[in-house]
């Protein structure tokens, strides 16, 4: 294996807005890892999430069991360094490109 770059992310408990399940609620944050290879593609590709992050784009506020909490949007992210695609993880060929589209 190589090496990879692992943005962690924390959302703390906050309340959510418009367009929420039930805004102005407060919600359940939670800490969020990726990864990304150590590359040239990784770091662009790192850029780009960055951006996504900053626009708001990168989580949402979902409601389980009647409790609203912080889960991943629509961007996907590898979440395991292994159990290929169908687990969210490595090896996944396609990733990169497919996360540049998205992006």
């Amino acid at each position: 294996r190589g090496t990879a770059l692992q943005p962690l992310l924390k959302m703390s408990y906050s309340c959510s807005k418009v367009g929420d399940p039930r805004p102005g609620q407060p919600y359940k944050g939670g800490n969020f890892c990726a990864f990304l290879p150590d590359n040239k593609e990784g770091l662009k590709t790192a850029k780009l999430l960055k951006k996504a992050f900053e626009r708001g784009l990168t989580f949402q506020v979902k409601s389980f069991n009647g409790e609203e909490r912080v889960t991943w949007a629509l961007i996907p992210h590898k979440t395991s360094w292994d159990g290929g695609k169908a687990r969210n993880g490595y090896p996944d060929a396609q990733y990169l490109r497919e996360v540049g589209t998205v992006l």
